[in-house]
């Protein structure tokens, strides 16, 4: 049977290449639901998509599959010796209050670092670190934390562990032509695009980028000020021997008024976290409308206290609490709920003060019925011991808390070497050929549980399951792509498109096309859907070119998607904290992602040239 010209087998997987497309992009279902629903259409259409129900489950059989949750958990096991944490102080100490140090050390630690360890985990912790020295350094974290992803994204391209998207490519790349990637395979151009796109991030970068985040403090970035206030509790006050935790119940419920802690003599404690009765003669801090702080004193009869400016120091002060900011991660179970749906106060002993919404926008009062997306930066009022917690948790990702290296614990050698040991190993025995990279990956996870490095709930934990559902869903979807002709025919197309255009200028396109692509449905989708079409593309008699140089520049260019922040996880982190519209990623990603289509595709052709072997 013939639909608009094509066998049903074809169209039908074209339509799911669309329709996964379009649901990927509007997030009418999540990532990984959408992944399992392509495994179920793929199977039950098996006679036309020539995809039986083995080979819609092998995704997650798949090498790159486990390699990829096996590169999580090593990750985390660097991670949680501190040693990461522990650099990025050191940088803390000698950057503190210069800008153009702080961007050059962020850029050249970030991106190596990134090369071997998930990039997710180092940008989580440089994002405090940068956030932190921009407020002492009077300089918008605006400025800083889109350098800070692009560079961990750039680190990514040099080797073959450095992100999930050339794992898969690598094992593609191994089906299609029978040639995976080598560990430093691509070491040397990496190094080049790393190079290249960290002296644009200094230069033409920093020109573009905006101040959206005003310099100062965590209340002044967020404009909290206004909506803060110190009251007093005379004798004659009906709340005198009232639970605090009754009475910010009570308050937050009536007129949407938070009571965030109780100055009592010299003590000083935070009121989420507290048992105690209010005394006559204490302080509270408040958080809520000018008017509703105003008909609070009225109602409960208390004495406003107009001179008392309550900033970070009454804030998070060492006997006070803590002042956290939080970003909500694509993957947390907190997306779609309400704040009071989420029940953060009683979850996290935490008090929301102010949301930082996608493009800017800050709401700082009606908290209960906002719905948390992912990308939103909350600021919160928390204890000193919530933060601690805040950092284990997978739903929130901490993104600043000043890193103090006096105050550190010091490192634990023992587990610190082992970890990193442990790595060191799997690299080496990968890049020597002594085992597949899976096989060692998966031998760095025994090591690093055995060794007691990390706890096997610890292991677990780590694992981004909606990647791993991802790719076990858009694996399969590139099988019926290949199988029912799909890959060739477009293959066809683009040569056809081409004409007599050299086969650079082909590789070119190729480039952005996939960056293009990568923006909108993820590096790795991208490079599943791109790449056999790339393959068939070269080896087609117009082209006549070598295939693994539109492998790497397909690879390459999946790494790029720097002109949205939900191309890549990094992206989306620091969207939120530095306050960034959708058109800040376009206007400074754009220039890098054009600069880079050109700076590799020259590369690879002086590297691996473009006539066939063999």
């Amino acid at each position: 049977m013939v639909v608009f010209g094509l066998e049903t087998g074809t169209a039908l997987v074209f339509a799911l290449v669309v329709l996964t497309i379009v649901l990927f992009v509007t997030e009418a279902l999540p990532p990984d639901t959408t992944a399992v629903g392509l495994i179920v259409v793929l199977a039950l259409f098996e006679p036309w998509t020539q995809v039986g129900p083995v080979v819609a489950l092998s995704g997650f059989s798949n090498a790159a599959t486990v390699t990829i949750l096996a590169m999580y958990v090593l990750s985390r096991g660097i991670q949680e010796t501190g040693i990461v944490r522990r650099l990025g102080a050191e940088v803390a100490r000698v950057t503190r209050g210069d800008e153009n140090r702080l961007l050059v050390a962020t850029i050249a630690l970030a991106g190596p670092i990134a090369g071997v360890i998930n990039n997710t985990p180092v940008v989580a912790v440089f994002i405090p670190m940068v956030s932190e020295l921009a407020e002492e350094a009077g300089v918008s974290p605006s400025k800083l934390l889109i350098p800070l992803s692009y560079a961990s994204m750039l680190g990514g391209t040099l080797t073959l562990i450095g992100t999930a998207t050339n794992l898969v490519a690598s094992d593609l790349s191994a089906q299609l032509i029978g040639r995976p990637f080598s560990m430093f395979e691509f070491t040397a151009l990496g190094a080049v695009v790393l190079v290249v796109g960290g002296a644009y991030l200094l230069t033409v970068g920093r020109a573009l980028l905006p101040s959206r985040v005003p310099a100062g403090g965590r209340t002044e970035r967020y404009g909290v000020e206004e909506y803060l206030a110190r009251v007093l509790v005379p004798a004659r006050s009906p709340l005198v021997g009232t639970p605090v935790a009754e009475v910010s119940g009570d308050v937050q419920r009536d007129l949407d008024l938070d009571v965030l802690d109780v100055v009592r003599g010299a003590e000083h404690f935070v009121a989420a976290d507290s048992d105690r009765d209010v005394e006559a003669r204490d302080i509270l801090t408040v958080r809520g409308s000018p008017t509703d702080i105003r008909r609070f004193c009225r109602l409960a009869d208390l004495r406003y206290l107009p001179g008392a400016a309550v900033g970070d120091e009454e804030l998070g002060g060492p006997a006070t609490g803590t002042l956290v900011e939080v970003v909500v991660p694509s993957n947390s179970d907190l997306v779609g709920e309400t704040v009071g749906g989420a029940r953060l106060r009683e979850r996290y002993d935490a008090t929301v003060l102010a949301i930082r919404r996608a493009g800017g926008e800050l709401v700082r009062e009606a908290f209960r019925e906002v719905e948390l997306r992912a990308g939103d930066a909350i600021l919160l009022q928390t204890t000193a011991g919530t933060a601690s917690y805040l950092h284990e948790t997978p739903d929130l990702v901490v993104t600043s808390e000043l890193i103090d290296v006096d105050g550190m614990e010091p490192l634990d050698v023992p587990r610190t070497l082992t970890a990193l040991g442990i790595v060191g190993a799997v690299v080496a025995t990968a890049a020597l050929g002594l085992a597949p990279i899976v096989i060692a990956a998966l031998g760095g996870v025994v090591a690093m549980v055995a060794t007691g490095v990390l706890s096997t709930s610890d292991a677990y934990e780590s694992v981004n399951w909606t990647v791993i559902f991802l790719l076990a869903g858009v694996i399969p979807l590139g099988v019926a792509l290949r199988e029912t002709g799909g890959a060739a025919l477009l293959a066809e197309l683009v040569v056809a498109s081409a004409g007599v255009v050299p086969p650079v200028v082909v590789l070119g396109l190729f480039y952005v096309l996939t960056g293009l692509l990568a923006n909108v449905i993820t590096p790795v989708a991208s490079v599943v859907l791109l790449l056999p079409i790339a393959v068939r593309t070269a080896e087609s008699p117009v082209v006549g070119a070598d295939p693994f140089a539109f492998v790497l520049a397909v690879t390459f260019a999946a790494s790029t998607a720097f002109m949205t922040p939900v191309g890549y996880q990094t992206n989306l982190m620091v969207y939120g904290p530095g306050g960034y519209r959708f058109t800040d990623y376009v206007r400074v990603g754009a220039p890098l992602q054009l600069l880079l289509a050109v700076v590799t595709t020259v590369g690879i052709a002086l590297l691996w040239g473009l006539q066939p072997t063999g």
